[in-house]
């Protein structure tokens, strides 16, 4: 099912969303401003802000605070990946050159940091004092995720669990933050805002595992990155580890990190997770956090937007990007 379906209840207040992204390039600099409106208009799903949006449906669904929330979560969503790219020294996201490519690294860090309390300003607006703690928490724990990450680049000596820690940090913290968010704002039920937190923590998971599984059996166009990005930054993703687990002594994945003719490792890495049952390996655990994720919807109010997080718990494990 594609998203605009799945989106349909929230159409209308997901393209006030869009309204409010697109305000924040209205800055008086205009180098600023190019920056801004180029690192917001390159698209993407926006699953964050549906999710915050869809999280608030259940109960009071006061659109002046599930608004800015929702364009703080898009917000942090876009500041993290101007500094990942920079980071990574990726020149390619969304099938458009990234910042720093185009204007340096240095204006990229900046510019990400100006996201950043952008998105912070929003998270005030809702005047809640656990959402703004909460968004607080939620970019300390995407910074851990990613010092954790830079701190065990090319370091074969990392486990599953240090894994599932690290993805927990850069991607399910984000959905988590969406969802706890809406429940929150719209008034739910201790219980509902636990359902609602628990469902953006596992579909995060679950997310995250897609997007490493992508990494080797995507396309380039579809990704609108290069395939095996993650092994050239030396990440080790779940079908990587699999890899390792399968074939313990010669592995093109210990070669790579052991700084042995990198494109060819790379290159022999992904035919040989394409050519094994590791994909189906992975996405069976992906489909088992999507599980997860909606095991309690049944206990929430039967409307629209619960069908709709069943819907997207299904688009997940299901997209080709």
């Amino acid at each position: 099912m594609p998203l605009s379906t799945i989106y349909q209840s929230i159409q209308e207040d997901l393209v006030k969303v869009e309204d409010e992204l697109r305000s924040v390039s209205e800055v008086d600099f205009s180098w600023l401003a190019k920056l801004l409106g180029y690192s917001l208009k390159g698209g993407g799903k926006r699953i964050r802000p549906a999710l915050t949006l869809l999280a608030g449906k259940f109960y009071n669904y006061n659109l002046s605070c599930l608004l800015p929330m929702a364009t703080a979560v898009e917000l942090l969503h876009t500041a993290t990946l101007v500094h990942d790219d920079a980071i990574d020294k990726s020149l390619v996201r969304r099938g458009r050159p990234t910042i720093n490519r185009l204007w340096g690294e240095d204006k990229a860090v900046l510019l990400g940091d100006y996201l950043f309390a952008k998105a912070g300003e929003f998270a005030a607006d809702t005047q809640n004092l656990r959402v703004i703690k909460l968004f607080g928490q939620t970019l300390m724990a995407i910074s851990s995720g990613e010092l954790n990450q830079s701190f065990s680049a090319f370091n074969l000596e990392q486990t599953r669990q240090h894994y599932f820690q690290r993805i927990s940090s850069k991607t399910a913290s984000l959905f988590s933050l969406a969802t706890d968010s809406g429940a929150i704002l719209s008034q739910a039920p201790e219980e509902s805002v636990e359902i609602l937190k628990g469902y953006g923590y596992n579909l995060g998971i679950a997310f995250q595992i897609v997007d490493d599984i992508l990494d080797f059996i995507g396309t380039e166009k579809e990704m609108g990155k290069p395939i095996g990005s993650d092994l050239a930054q030396g990440t080790l993703t779940l079908p990587a580890m699999l890899l390792m687990e399968r074939y313990p002594d010669d592995n093109p994945v210990k070669r790579l990190f052991h700084n042995e003719e990198k494109p060819k490792n790379i290159e022999l890495a992904i035919e040989l997770v394409r050519d094994s049952s590791i994909v189906q390996d992975c996405y069976r655990v992906a489909s088992d956090y999507c599980s997860k994720a909606c095991h309690n919807l049944n206990l929430l109010p039967d409307n629209a937007s619960r069908q709709a997080l069943m819907e997207l718990a299904n688009y997940v494990v299901s997209r080709k990007r």
